[in-house]
């Protein structure tokens, strides 16, 4: 069963940390691209950040560069986000996605086929 199972969220003041962990079984993910999207109450599912299967390319939305980072370790399986910074627009449920099409991740939520069950993260000011 394929299956990704995010952990690590909860509540946090502004300015400080957060490192959120994807769990992933089911399919040989480290040949796999793999991305973190958020969504806050009434807007749509945003991207944040995106992964290469060996963890050499990532990218990252505007507001998060500088202050989060993508990872992995594939021979755990998992996909981690490091959130440094956070600020009360953080404020969101955010869920690991992966692709099993490419190797590559994507800024496009379309191009993934899996997704987790999201975890919270909230950011007080």
């Amino acid at each position: 069963q394929v299956q990704l199972v995010e952990s690590g969220g909860g509540l946090v003041q502004a300015g400080g940390s957060l490192r959120l962990s994807c769990a992933a079984s089911g399919r040989r993910w480290s040949s796999y691209g793999m991305g973190w999207f958020c969504q806050a109450a009434g807007k749509e599912r945003e991207f944040v950040a995106a992964i290469n299967w060996i963890g050499s390319r990532t990218e990252y939305a505007d507001p998060v560069k500088g202050r989060f980072t993508i990872s992995r370790d594939n021979d755990k399986n998992l996909l981690y986000l490091q959130m440094s910074s956070l600020e009360p627009e953080d404020t969101a449920v955010y869920y690991c996605a992966g692709r099993t099409d490419s190797n590559y991740g994507s800024t496009d939520r379309a191009k993934y086929n899996y997704w987790g069950q999201g975890t919270q993260v909230t950011v007080s000011s």
